[in-house]
C-alpha cells in the first residue's frame, strides 16, 4: 500500500498537533514515519521537527523531559519504599544530571 506524501502545511500542522499532546520531537518523528512514511523530515520538507516546534514555541528538550519523568517515578517509588537506598542514590544522580542541563541552558 503506497502512502500519500503530506504537503508542507499538513506536515507542520501534524507536528504541532502531536506536540500539543505532549510528545517529544523524537516520538513525533517515529509516529509520522509509522503512519505516513515520511522518513527524514529534513530531507523531505527542508525543516527539522525540532525547528518547527521552536518556531511555534512548543519545543521541549527530550533529555530534560526524560530526566524529569524518571525523577518523578523514582520519587513516587521512594515515597512508598523509604529504605530503598540504591534508588535514593539513582535519584540523586538523575537530579544532578537535570541541574547540569539547566545550568548549560537546555
Amino acid at each position: 500500500m503506497i502512502k500519500e506524501k503530506l504537503s508542507q502545511e499538513e506536515f507542520e500542522k501534524k507536528v504541532i498537533d502531536l506536540a500539543k499532546q505532549g510528545t517529544t520531537s523524537e516520538k513525533i518523528g517515529l509516529i509520522l514515519n509509522k503512519e505516513h512514511g515520511t522518513g527524514k523530515a529534513k530531507l523531505t520538507y527542508n525543516k527539522r521537527i525540532s525547528q518547527i516546534l521552536r518556531e511555534n514555541n512548543l519545543y521541549i528538550n527530550p533529555d530534560k523531559k526524560n530526566l524529569t519523568d524518571q525523577a518523578e517515578k523514582l520519587k513516587k517509588h521512594l515515597s512508598k519504599n523509604r529504605l530503598d537506598h540504591p534508588t535514593r542514590r539513582i535519584l540523586l544522580i538523575q537530579e544532578a544530571k537535570l541541574r547540569k542541563l539547566v545550568k548549560l541552558g537546555y
